[in-house]
């Protein structure tokens, strides 16, 4: 039998190749777009899918509602897809079980985050985090509920934006020394912060380049350039997405047609293209001889 590296592995290779994408997509036929424009790696955000639910990012999810989308993500591409896991549900036992379903629902990692419940984004103001003690104990719960040693733990810590950057480093290295793999500094405010953070924490980084936030928008060559292996989009093709929705609504309103939209649609050429529709065709065929 021929042995493919797992989803971890995969992930964790594409990084040390070189500082990579990671574009957040927000539902299975994204995710084989990114994949055909050929990506290296994809992104479930916590923020996109619950605005998807139609409620605000502060916690309101259950677990079971990240698995399941993760999961039908995860099923329609090789690419190796990260995902947000929130505060982790609950308390180190309940992270055990997170990283469990997460793993079995075949993605490549998940990253923790150290706020307390109500979470808020963490370009907000509001935020409150749990002790470096209490988040070390739940990436030690992580670390040892995993199956596949390379499934990947990110630690993400909140704690620029609540106690300052040197609180920051503090705790990634406690993070570090409880076994996560990577850390993912939250809203860095400058070139120079994420200079400085990458010098103090020895280990593989992830920067969050979402728009609209705390952060600079930099390029990921920039970030690499700075100490960075991979840097998230999380909401990118989201937010764009959205505003062709409003504008397409918008006209439908309006102008009673959407023939103004039409050079901005993908075709219905290009969507079966994508789904690969003559696949399916061909083998429904076969099956009947």
């Amino acid at each position: 039998m021929t042995h493919h590296p797992s989803p971890g592995r995969r992930l964790r290779n594409a990084w040390q190749r070189q500082p990579i994408a990671i574009p957040g997509v927000f539902n299975a036929l994204v995710a084989k777009m990114a994949e055909r424009l050929g990506h290296d790696a994809v992104y479930l955000s916590g923020g996109a899918l619950t605005a998807a639910y139609g409620v605000p990012d502060v916690g309101l999810l259950s677990l079971n509602e990240f698995v399941n989308e993760a999961r039908t993500i995860a099923r329609a591409t090789a690419l190796p897809l990260l995902c947000d896991a929130d505060t982790g549900f609950g308390e180190a036992l309940n992270v055990e079980r997170t990283v469990q379903l997460f793993e079995e629902a075949g993605v490549a990692g998940l990253h923790l985050e150290d706020q307390q419940l109500p979470k808020r984004c963490g370009h907000l103001s509001g935020k409150t985090l749990i002790s470096a003690e209490a988040m070390a104990a739940k990436i030690r719960a992580a670390v040892a509920a995993k199956r596949d040693a390379d499934f990947v733990v990110i630690a993400r810590t909140d704690a620029r934006g609540v106690h300052g950057i040197d609180e920051a480093v503090r705790r990634a290295r406690l993070y570090l020394a409880a076994g996560a793999d990577a850390i993912f500094p939250e809203a860095l405010e400058s070139p120079d912060e994420f200079a400085a953070f990458a010098k103090a924490v020895e280990a593989p980084l992830l920067a969050n380049n979402t728009e609209f936030g705390r952060s600079p928008n930099l390029t990921v060559e920039a970030f690499g350039a700075l100490g960075y292996c991979m840097v998230l989009f999380p909401l990118t093709a989201f937010r764009a997405a959205l505003k062709s929705a409003h504008d397409t609504l918008a006209d439908l309103k309006s102008l009673g047609h959407q023939r103004e939209r039409l050079p901005h649609m993908m075709t219905r050429a290009e969507l079966y293209d994508l789904l690969r529709y003559k696949d399916y065709e061909a083998r429904d065929r076969a099956y009947f001889g």
